[in-house]
């Protein structure tokens, strides 16, 4: 057996049982609770490829408008010689409109990511496009601490994280990426998009659009789990739920019960009431000012902000200081959005 192919396999039993461990405790805690990373099997990254080209879905259109609008100007903040790091690096699509714009030598680009066979995948596809430029995928979970790659020689370690991906986590888990990332971008920046807040009725539309993709995004959460972890329920026995929360400033997503079931995985029965649900995603949104005021306490400073002619979406520079790594804030998370 080749030993890539042996890697492939190996990060696939090490992702199951993660999943697995994951799951039981999601399904033991009262409210049930997953993360938003077990939606991004094969099957759950082809329908969220779907949704981003949804009219309904406005953050990935209107992101890569601006990444291809001012790709030079974000570039020109990074400075020469450059190592990025690109969190959650996902299918690689965004990050070419950034490298189209910079020079390949002296450039070393570090996807990292929890899933190791798409990362793989998603890496020999840019070696390929991009034969010039220094390729070193990480397969880590970005969110806790882990070693990056030593940078090249007169380079400055740049991080890149679109999507507005961090609105999936919650205000705490935001608060310890940042100074995570202020961390180890010490001397560079971060380039991150976030989404902003807006009128409830673009925002409903964006997680429950009319064709119903996103409604199979949610559930395949649960087809996941009984693929690859054996898990067994009712075929009709959770439905799709979404909806904006304006105390947390947040789109929540659910899959709640439609009866009361049981849902069986590794031996264990977890019972549901019709209705209970198991929370799957939030999307947090936010306001420019409230986001810098995050990332100010966490060791970042504010630079330049790209921003659409609707005020949807937001992509910031911030220049990192350094300082030393807290998994706790001083101070507390603060809410991002709002005035």
């Amino acid at each position: 057996m080749k030993p890539a192919i042996e890697w492939q396999q190996s990060c696939a039993t090490a992702e199951n049982e993660q999943f697995a461990a994951d799951l039981h405790v999601a399904l033991a805690r009262t409210p049930k609770a997953i993360s938003p990373k077990y939606f991004y099997d094969e099957a759950g990254s082809r329908l969220f490829e779907q949704i981003c080209e949804l009219p309904e879905y406005y953050p990935t259109r209107t992101e890569l408008a601006l990444l291809e609008a001012h790709a030079a100007d974000m570039v020109e903040q990074f400075g020469p010689g450059v190592q990025l790091v690109e969190y959650g690096a996902g299918a690689l699509r965004k990050v070419r409109l950034l490298l189209d714009a910079m020079p390949h030598d002296g450039v070393q680009f570090v996807p990292v990511d929890i899933s190791g066979s798409h990362l793989l995948a998603a890496s020999d596809a840019l070696a390929a496009d991009y034969p010039r430029l220094s390729i070193q995928p990480l397969v880590a979970d970005f969110t806790r601490p882990h070693t990056l790659p030593p940078w090249p020689k007169d380079c400055r370690r740049v991080g890149f994280f679109p999507g507005s991906s961090i609105g999936n986590f919650t205000p705490e888990e935001a608060d310890t990426f940042l100074r995570l990332a202020a961390d180890e971008l010490a001397g560079g920046g971060l380039l991150i998009g976030i989404d902003l807040v807006k009128d409830e009725a673009t925002l409903h539309a964006a997680y429950n659009d009319a064709e119903g993709v996103t409604a199979a995004f949610n559930l395949n959460l649960l087809e996941h789990a009984r693929r690859v972890l054996g898990a067994e329920f009712p075929q009709d026995g959770f439905e799709h739920l979404a909806f904006y929360n304006p105390a947390h400033c947040r789109i929540e997503m659910h899959l709640r019960a439609t009866r009361p079931l049981a849902l069986q995985v590794g031996g264990e029965i977890y019972a549901f009431d019709e209705g209970e649900t198991l929370h799957t995603e939030h999307s947090h949104k936010y306001t420019v000012d409230g986001f810098q005021a995050m990332a100010v306490r966490a060791g970042f400073k504010p630079g330049k902000v790209w921003t659409d002619v609707n005020g949807w979406f937001a992509v910031l520079w911030l220049e990192s200081e350094g300082g030393e790594y807290s998994p706790r804030g001083t101070a507390g998370p603060t809410r991002a959005c709002g005035s």
